[in-house]
């Protein structure tokens, strides 16, 4: 069913091609600024396809299936191609930041996994209010990263979201562990 939500997200899915495609190249500032533009607008359509799907009465097992995967399709496209491009790098610990990225990597993929295993039982696990806001400071830390590309020269966007993004692994880790908790108790031993 293409609701407007759902073409909403489907866009999401089919704007990562496009946003490698202008992150590919670290030192072109346009092309930077360009896939900046294509990221905001990607990360501001998983705020509205939720909200309108929910406020016309359209949320669909379509769009409740894809809205998970293009975000994590998005997070995964940007962590990758800035971890290659060395977006990730920092003063001081230089590449180290790296594991803030591969813990939100690793995060998603055992949540999909444990949501995936306890829809076989028919065990549904809510989105808690803080996995939001780690999703909220994810894209935040991941789009000044990107804006960090833009401006190369001004080095503390990259602090700023460098430090987003392992405040976001932190909170990754914490409701991980929440939906882990959860999981463990519809399982044999």
């Amino acid at each position: 069913m293409l609701t407007l939500p759902n073409i909403l997200t489907l866009s999401r899915i089919f704007a990562v091609p496009l946003l490698v495609l202008f992150l590919w190249w670290p030192y072109w500032q346009l092309g930077y600024a360009i896939g900046l533009l294509l990221y905001c607008a990607a990360a501001i359509t998983d705020y509205f396809d939720g909200m309108l799907a929910r406020s016309q009465g359209t949320v669909s097992k379509l769009g409740q299936f894809l809205d998970p995967i293009a975000d994590k399709i998005m997070v995964a496209a940007v962590i990758l191609i800035l971890t290659a491009k060395g977006g990730l790098t920092g003063p001081i610990v230089g590449d180290v930041h790296v594991v803030a990225g591969l813990i939100i990597l690793m995060r998603e993929i055992i949540v999909s996994g444990l949501r995936e295993f306890l829809g076989g039982i028919q065990v549904s696990v809510p989105v808690t209010r803080l996995a939001k806001w780690k999703t909220t400071l994810q894209m935040i830390a991941l789009g000044l990263l990107i804006f960090a590309g833009v401006l190369p020269e001004i080095e503390p966007i990259r602090w700023f979201g460098l430090a987003s993004l392992w405040i976001a692994a932190v909170l990754t880790c914490i409701t991980g562990y929440g939906y882990l908790r959860v999981g463990l108790r519809h399982m044999d031993t």
